[in-house]
């Protein structure tokens, strides 16, 4: 048996967790309610932002790692490789964590 917790919730302790520690989380992409794959765009009062997805590892396992990082003198490169991804996967959630240190709200981030 597949011991991985639902994406709905996952999403929904995620965005409750950045609800109680005062910062603003939304999901971008409804996907598949019980295994879609899950992106993370984090940010801190709407500043840059930062990808985050599992990627398969060596163990046979999924961490967390970063996949793209929105550059200034290109604002809207980050968005469209967000909208791209997330069209690859109809499955794919897409949720938004407006907060500081919004790593810690990433279930297993190491």
């Amino acid at each position: 048996m597949d011991a991985r917790l639902p994406t709905r919730l996952e999403v929904t302790a995620m965005i409750r967790a950045v609800e109680v520690a005062g910062g603003f989380a939304t999901v971008l992409k409804k996907g598949e309610s019980d295994s879609g794959s899950l992106l993370v765009v984090i940010c801190e009062r709407g500043g840059d932002s930062i990808l985050y997805e599992r990627m398969p590892d060596l163990s046979g396992g999924r961490k967390w790692a970063e996949s793209r990082r929105s550059e200034p003198e290109k604002p809207f490169d980050f968005n469209d490789y967000v909208e791209r991804r997330g069209a690859q996967d109809p499955d794919c959630w897409v949720v938004e964590l407006d907060v500081a240190n919004a790593q810690q709200f990433i279930p297993g981030m190491d």
